[in-house]
């Protein structure tokens, strides 16, 4: 195991080399110009020249990508340069970090709280109704565009509805029933936030569902699962110690990978509904060609993935001793 942990944080730095080279190359030779966008199409090129002498953008780019790595090194990721300008790039991230963790990781609980039991007991009832609705449902929460689902859920849960009937010559006004965020971070635990882990959590709860359902079922086909019914053992043992425990890894997958999402924000309901994380931090830079910020970015949520990579790949042998023999 120490073997296996050694090889990883070696290659763990090739990785992120790689990512920086290929991120920072795509700002360079991307389209468009940060410079230009900061100064104005109208800008006289003296004055572009000075700016890119004053960020170092007039160096050719493996000396402006080595001393970005030697700032990054000491925790400089540079500054913005349009929106954010002259505002420190890991300032700027800190400050939204702990609104996309919060965010995410309540998705996560609730999609697990939900998605799991679902799918265990869609497995134990195979092929009854509530399998088949339970499919039905999950499949359906995969598919819909979250496109759709942001307007049309938002529409529903967060509009004023007025009812009028006209026979009976009265109305009702309904809603509504969940606030927005509206650009203001409340906290997590406020109500505004309902709606937005809802949506984050649909994807979660019929994913893990599906796979809790399938890996439940295919464990309790095993021999060795035959076996422990044919000593004796009483059917939830079986299911709890000896079923559930292998079906969890592929869910163990999941989460583990998913820990690596909790900084990378949703680069659609964040901005939809105004919540001020890294999301949308990412597509404010992408629009306003803030490269700086768009590397660090990148960097980090690289750095998030390959740690839970290798928080999963150490989860496994603890879930089924077969492969920490192997």
């Amino acid at each position: 195991m120490a073997a296996f942990i050694i090889r990883r944080l070696v290659w763990m730095p090739v990785v992120l080399f790689f990512v920086s080279v290929i991120t920072f190359l795509l700002g360079v030779y991307g389209p468009g110009d940060p410079v230009t966008v900061m100064v104005g199409l109208k800008a006289n090129p003296e004055t572009i020249q000075r700016i890119k002498e004053q960020y170092g953008l007039d160096q050719p780019p493996y000396q402006q990508y080595l001393n970005y790595i030697a700032s990054a090194l000491q925790g400089n990721f540079g500054y913005g340069l349009v929106k954010y300008r002259d505002q420190p790039v890991g300032r700027i991230i800190a400050e939204r970090l702990p609104v996309t963790i919060q965010l995410n990781i309540a998705a996560l609980i609730v999609g697990s709280v939900i998605g799991i039991p679902l799918g265990i007991l869609a497995g134990l009832t195979r092929n009854s109704w509530f399998d088949y609705i339970m499919r039905f449902v999950s499949l359906a929460a995969i598919s819909i565009p979250i496109l759709f689902l942001l307007p049309f859920l938002t529409f529903i849960f967060s509009r004023r509805h007025d009812l009028v009937l006209n026979a009976l010559n009265f109305q009702i006004t309904l809603g509504p029933i969940l606030p927005m965020v509206s650009g203001r971070w409340d906290g997590i635990f406020s109500a505004k936030v309902i709606l937005p882990v809802f949506i984050m959590s649909l994807g979660y709860i019929a994913g893990l569902a599906r796979l809790m359902r399938a890996g439940l079922i295919d464990t309790l086909g095993q021999d060795y699962v035959r076996t422990a019914r044919a000593k004796g053992l009483r059917e939830r043992v079986v299911i709890v110690r000896h079923a559930m425990r292998n079906a969890l890894i592929p869910i163990a997958t999941v989460l583990g990978m998913s820990l690596g999402g909790l900084v990378e924000g949703s680069f659609l309901i964040e901005p939809w509904f105004g919540i001020p994380g890294i999301g949308q931090l990412a597509v404010d830079a992408l629009v306003s060609r803030e490269y700086y910020i768009v590397v660090a970015f990148t960097l980090i949520v690289a750095v998030a993935f390959v740690f839970a990579n290798m928080f999963v790949d150490l989860l496994y042998p603890i879930l089924d001793p077969r492969i920490r023999k192997s």
